[in-house]
């Protein structure tokens, strides 16, 4: 790329990200403070989306959480809205560190490719040079289950992995990418992201048998910010579903993407901090007329709020943040239940209902 196409370039996007950082409203402000976004001095956990499925939500946006170690941001998942509510939330584009997908559902990867189609452009505004954005996720499942009757989607490739999803997305958007190109404006957006498919233990795992046997926690990468782990758990036929954590010198937060119950988030989650955990409520669906198939469903594949008490006692952990929950269901009834689940436990912690844009000190 030349000198003058990159100024055309940087040109372009800047005015992307001049007519993208608008300020927050008032009404949208983190509870804890959004003046913080800019501290350079500690660890911070921000709610960018906090929604569960893939039915749209006027109230709340896609499953995305960011952890601000010193000022570097660490995505985890990219739910639908994600990197408009990264900017909202006055998250700096220039900081994105890493990303980390835990699974392959459309809810966690709605803007995935919006990184480098809308995000990358903005950093190249900012520095100069396209960025290199590592990504860390799950490889391909290798399989799927023996469904009599299923007509699979794209069964020449049924089980895209992440570095799959990255390169099919990016040919699917190559005509809009080339015009630019055409034009001495864009680059290819797929050399924005260094895709890092991680890499399994041997546990005796498998996408058509016991998708997350009790295992211990394994490593993932590690920088001077952050020390990443993560544990395979059990989300329905989906494999490899994954949960992290993620260690920093000012304490430790875990994520744990979508589980139904499993022995392995205690044992991801010992002693931390600050877990984020996923909570359905099956028997709100139960008592609204859902088919029976369908609250089966939600028992298997997520977890029960009721049970999060449990799960948060035996984890030893400090605070425990309900994330990727469904707008059926007001903010106040699941801290009715959340509070219920933890008085049914005898957990002491915090039990903290999420709202996007809200922002958790980290500390021990």
């Amino acid at each position: 790329m030349t000198r003058r196409t990159l100024l055309r370039s940087s040109a372009i996007a800047a005015g992307i990200a001049a007519a993208g950082a608008q300020p927050a409203p008032a009404s949208a402000a983190a509870p804890a403070a959004a003046s913080a976004a800019g501290r350079t001095d500690g660890t911070d956990l921000v709610l960018l989306g906090t929604a569960a499925g893939p039915v749209p939500s006027s109230g709340r946006f896609g499953i995305a959480s960011a952890l601000v170690v010193r000022g570097n941001v660490y995505m985890v998942d990219c739910g639908r809205g994600a990197v408009s509510q990264y900017v909202r939330a006055g998250l700096d584009p220039v900081r994105l560190k890493g990303v980390f997908v835990t699974h392959l559902h459309a809810d966690h990867i709605a803007d995935y490719f919006n990184l480098a189609m809308y995000m990358a452009p903005v950093i190249l505004s900012q520095t100069g040079a396209i960025p290199r954005i590592d990504v860390y996720g799950p490889p391909s499942a290798g399989a799927l289950p023996d469904v009599p009757g299923a007509k699979w989607v794209a069964p020449h490739r049924p089980t895209p992995g992440l570095a799959d999803l990255t390169r099919l997305s990016n040919e699917a958007m190559a005509y809009s990418s080339n015009t630019f190109i055409a034009e001495r404006i864009g680059f290819d957006p797929a050399a924005a992201l260094r895709v890092n498919e991680i890499k399994l233990p041997d546990v005796g795992a498998s996408p058509t048998g016991d998708t997350a046997p009790v295992m211990k926690p394994f490593p993932v990468m590690s920088n001077d910010d952050v020390e990443v782990t993560a544990i395979l758990v059990s989300h329905g036929v989906v494999f490899p579903s994954l949960a992290y954590r993620f260690e920093t010198e000012h304490g430790s937060v875990v994520f744990s993407g979508d589980t139904t119950l499993t022995p392995n988030i205690p044992t991801l989650a010992d002693g931390a901090d600050i877990l984020v955990h996923e909570a359905g409520d099956p028997q709100w669906w139960h008592e609204h007329g859902a088919s029976e198939h369908f609250v089966e469903h939600m028992r298997a594949t997520h977890t029960d709020v009721l049970e999060l008490g449990t799960v948060a006692r035996q984890s030893g952990v400090d605070s425990l943040v309900l994330s990727h929950i469904g707008d059926f269901q007001s903010h106040a009834q699941w801290e009715r239940r959340a509070r219920t689940s933890a008085h049914n436990a005898g957990y002491r912690g915090r039990m903290i209902v999420g709202k996007d844009l809200m922002r958790l000190r980290v500390q021990r």
